[in-house]
């Protein structure tokens, strides 16, 4: 074995943790929800799951996925292709399909590799990919495994995407494809989506969008970013997860036109080579589905949750990113002050975690607080307290 090689690895790991980078895991015993249990037996109000409407550990969602596990099994040890394919997955991708306006959906074990088996099977190299430069790791990664021309506009900039979309065209790309995420992780920023739909009609490009951080809420109806734009069923593949509003579990899904999931069954990699989406998790999605389908009252409260915690964290003297998304940035700047503010709100009984370098850029740290329809008033009137309290300690707010 080659001691030098483990020496290098541990050196790379006490730089980490001397930049202040280092990411340690906590263990929570609970199921997901306002208030999470830790491995010290105490009870802390969540403000960082993705669990944006609650449905992680919601009843009927949770008896949905029994009801699947007893009539369908646990797993099923194979690909889609040779025989891992249930008549729930195709409901599923139906329901999904119609959820967010395509024609047709295909699932994945997993949402990374639903941009990770996007771009290769479908575009090569006379094509082009313009890709906005604050994309999930997720797309990055799928853009790197096709030989498509690349193109990166800076980040919601609608003219520099027009120059990229001007570039492609000159240099005679047969198919141009413009992809972003519906709602940016970090930020919590919008794409400008009626906007880059109408600069895709003028340069023939198609439109591709992520839509983890939006599905099931964004919207009147929860139908995700396009129906925030107004442009509901004028996308031309979506991709999104089961993993975060959608029950909190794991999964995803790329949903277009027909001939684009065709293709996709014959060529995507991920799915080709892929265990099947258990049927535990396509049973509860179905549930999920049938609550949003049936009612926007979880959507709702967590747009006032939303609105009522942007309001009060700025009234106590932090910065926030703008916006009207759950996802609420509250800007530190320094990894070391960020992780120390995240540190000293555990100790008051809020969990909500310190972002940095390598996951913003240099300088951009933050603390990511993230609301949820699980979320009542008195959850967050704690938590915006345990921040004042904390940020006044640290010298963050006076």
């Amino acid at each position: 074995m080659s001691q030098a090689f483990y020496r290098h690895l541990q050196t790379e790991l006490d730089g980490i943790r001397a930049a202040g980078l280092y990411k340690a895991e906590r263990i929570i015993t609970t199921p997901q929800g306002a208030v999470v249990r830790t491995t010290d037996g105490r009870e802390v109000i969540n403000l960082c799951a993705n669990n944006y409407l609650g449905l992680s550990s919601h009843p009927k969602v949770i008896e949905a996925a029994h009801e699947a596990l007893r009539t369908h099994g646990f797993g099923l040890s194979s690909v889609r292709f040779i025989c891992g394919t249930q008549d729930l997955h195709k409901e599923l991708e139906q329901r999904i399909a119609r959820f967010v306006g395509c024609e047709d959906a295909i699932l994945y074990a997993a949402a990374f590799d639903a941009n990770g088996g996007l771009f290769e099977p479908l575009l090569g190299e006379q094509d082009a990919i313009i890709s906005d430069a604050l994309n999930h790791a997720s797309i990055i990664d799928g853009i790197r495994l096709c030989k498509a021309q690349r193109w990166r506009y800076e980040h919601n900039d609608l003219a520099d995407l027009e120059r990229c979309l001007k570039e492609a065209s000159e240099k005679g790309a047969r198919f141009k494809l413009v992809f972003t995420d519906g709602v940016f992780s970090m930020d919590g920023t919008i794409a400008q989506l009626d906007k880059i739909r109408e600069l895709c009609d003028r340069y023939d490009a198609l439109l591709g969008i992520d839509e983890c951080h939006a599905s099931g809420f964004l919207g009147k109806t929860g139908r995700g970013t396009p129906e925030y734009r107004g442009v509901f069923g004028k996308i031309d593949i979506i991709t999104g997860t089961f993993g975060k509003a959608l029950g909190g579990a794991s999964g995803g899904f790329t949903a277009a036109r027909r001939e684009v999931v065709e293709l996709l069954r014959q060529r995507s990699r991920p799915y080709l080579f892929s265990n099947t989406l258990a049927p535990a998790i396509a049973g509860a999605s179905l549930a999920v589905l049938d609550l949003l389908e049936g009612s926007t009252e979880l959507r709702d409260k967590l747009e006032a949750n939303t609105a009522w915690f942007r309001q009060a964290i700025q009234a106590a003297g932090f910065e926030i990113k703008p916006g009207t998304h759950p996802i609420v940035p509250i800007m530190v700047y320094d990894a070391v002050k960020a992780q120390e503010l995240s540190k000293r709100i555990l100790e008051l009984g809020i969990y909500a975690v310190g972002f940095f370098f390598p996951v913003v850029p240099k300088g951009q740290a933050r603390i990511r607080v993230q609301i949820s329809a699980v979320h009542e008033r008195e959850h967050l009137e704690k938590a915006v307290a345990a921040f004042a309290q904390a940020g006044r300690e640290l010298g963050l707010v006076k």
